[in-house]
């Protein structure tokens, strides 16, 4: 087992890395940007270093100032969390050459779900069912609409590169196919310095479906059942939920089995998500791999009984998994809010300090987060604060936990998305589980009407 693990990240996700670490007597290095100095995750992790001004790319995206800071410290593994260089190849494989062992998948691995197209290929491969599209990358202008009159309407544009909602853009008429595809490569290009995209047949308001797998490097692979996500915000998910409200026993069934076989096929190790799109009729189509430990994994956690974080952690020490697909279990339902520091009418950032911080516990809640009173929220970086997760026998008694919680959360200085949130929970649509992507778009038809509905419900 390692004896000290670097966390090359910040805020809640390194704080839970942090957690997962104490509980298995492993000592933690943090790393920090000049503008993260006086954050949690260094005042608890075992060393501290600095590596360099607020600017991401100058610290938490800068590979060598990394790699620097594990060497120094003598850590013997890198935890990524994620964001920043969790999904990078790149890090993995000079990790490799310095004989620091990374916590994720093999840098092969990476690369090839990395690449959306590539990945579509892989998962055509491997039997899991895909949308029609391109094979690869579009050549240019003409290429893309050949390709868009041979699929059909409506397409959407996707980035073989990167995620967010980045450099992704919809296609409803064969006019606009040349103008979106050159914005979306546009917006690619600067965002992940790829100006890749490829073209796939878009499914109208489909629900958003993921598998959370676990794999060894002994060939051990299995499902921890599957999350909802269709609560979205131009492609940011807003709120989290496991099992999900739909899905027949037989669908949950098929749907982890494939995925399971497709993870072996790819010699996946270590956690990751498999994300599909699920339409109308109940058909699943896949959406793409992301190779890190997500955002809402603890809703998982509270179904399952596991913590994931450290199956991550032995696994990348070369242990076996410690359950077999007969020992996962589902159980209750868990689900989480993501508590943004942002207007929640016009969802402009909302950084600076944190005056009052109080969270309340009680059964079946979990929050996850970096902040506290006399705290700054940075301007630099993503504006997640923390997450509030809930678990109940039912579906029910979860939202009725969040309710409770977010009601009794008291966070002033900044504002947040707290007041949005509580809205959602009360919406007859989401309290049926009548969601999917497209929900958000119903609920707040335009920034106008968003304003005054708030308003009333402040």
């Amino acid at each position: 087992m390692f004896k000290k693990i670097l966390i090359a990240n910040r805020g809640e996700i390194a704080l839970r890395v942090i957690c997962a670490c104490r509980e298995m007597g492993i000592k933690t290095v943090a790393v920090y940007s000049q503008a993260d100095e006086h954050s949690l995750h260094v005042r608890f992790a075992d060393e501290d270093v600095c590596i360099g001004p607020a600017r991401s790319a100058d610290s938490y995206l800068s590979v060598p100032a990394i790699i620097s800071a594990a060497e120094i410290t003598g850590a013997d593994a890198i935890h990524p969390g994620y964001g920043f260089l969790s999904e990078s190849a790149y890090l993995a494989e000079v990790c490799e050459a310095c004989h620091i062992k990374f916590i994720g998948p093999s840098p092969n691995v990476i690369r090839l779900l990395g690449d959306k197209a590539r990945a579509r290929r892989a998962m055509k491969k491997a039997g899991v069912p895909i949308l029609p599209g391109s094979d690869g990358p579009v050549r240019g202008e003409e290429d893309a609409i050949k390709i868009g009159k041979e699929l059909g309407l409506p397409l959407i544009v996707k980035a073989v590169a990167g995620g967010g909602g980045r450099g992704m853009r919809i296609v409803r008429t064969q006019e606009e196919l040349p103008k979106l595809v050159k914005a979306a490569m546009r917006e690619a290009e600067a965002a992940f310095g790829l100006g890749d995209v490829y073209l796939e047949r878009y499914v109208e308001a489909p629900r958003h479906i993921e598998i959370q797998i676990l794999g060894d490097h002994h060939g051990n692979v299995v499902h921890l059942g599957e999350r909802e996500c269709s609560v979205q915000r131009r492609h940011q998910k807003l709120i989290e939920e496991a099992p999900s409200a739909v899905l027949t026993d037989k669908q949950r069934r098929k749907l982890g089995a494939t995925v399971v076989e497709a993870a072996r096929a790819v010699e996946y190790s270590n956690a990751g998500t498999f994300e599909f799109l699920l339409d109308g009729t109940g058909n699943f189509y896949f959406l793409e791999v992301n190779t890190r430990l997500q955002v809402e994994h603890p809703v998982t956690e509270f179904v399952t009984g596991l913590d994931i974080v450290k199956e991550q952690i032995r696994v990348a020490a070369g242990e076996r998994l410690s359950v077999r697909q007969s020992d996962i279990e589902i159980r209750g339902h868990a689900m989480e809010c993501r508590v943004n520091a942002e207007d929640p009418v016009v969802f402009t950032p909302s950084p600076g300090l944190i005056t009052a911080y109080s969270v309340p516990g009680g059964p079946g809640v979990r929050i996850d987060s970096f902040v506290h009173s006399d705290c700054t929220v940075s301007p630099y970086y993503d504006s997640l604060i923390a997450k509030v997760i809930t678990y109940g026998r039912d579906r029910n008694e979860a939202i009725a936990r969040m309710k409770r919680t977010l009601e009794m959360t008291v966070i002033e200085g900044i504002k947040t998305s707290i007041p949005l949130h509580l809205r959602i929970l009360d919406d007859p649509d989401f309290l049926a589980a009548r969601i999917n992507t497209s929900f958000m778009e119903r609920f707040m038809p335009d920034k106008h009407a968003g304003k005054n509905k708030l308003a009333e419900s402040a």
